[in-house]
């Protein structure tokens, strides 16, 4: 498999900072092997809901990393990886997902 180009966003470097020490960097950890493994066995793919249909070049998945998700996207043409969001789950239930991938 070949490397990838991990990229993370503004708003997903500013949601590590209120990360707990412990999971903060587990997260590191988990991120940083994106770049070799795009499609760990832990991770799972997010889906299209029928108002928001996710575009055919991109694949959207997750991570779980104790009561945290790191939400990215692999760009398969371009061997990108964006770390789109790293968020709280409960409460969080994906709902802005369709606004983390058009920013």
């Amino acid at each position: 498999m070949g490397s990838y180009r991990v990229k993370i966003t503004y708003a997903a470097k500013r949601e590590i900072r209120n990360v707990p020490g412990h999971a903060r960097a587990l997260i590191f950890h988990a991120i940083q092997a994106l770049e070799s493994n795009p499609r760990p066995h832990p991770s799972k793919g997010l889906k299209s809901t029928k108002d928001f249909k996710i575009p055919q070049d991109v694949e959207v998945r997750r991570i779980r990393i104790d009561r945290w998700r790191v939400i990215y996207m692999i760009e398969k043409d371009l061997s990108n990886v964006t770390v789109l969001a790293i968020r709280k789950r409960p409460p969080y239930q994906y709902d802005d997902l369709e606004n983390l991938i058009e920013e």
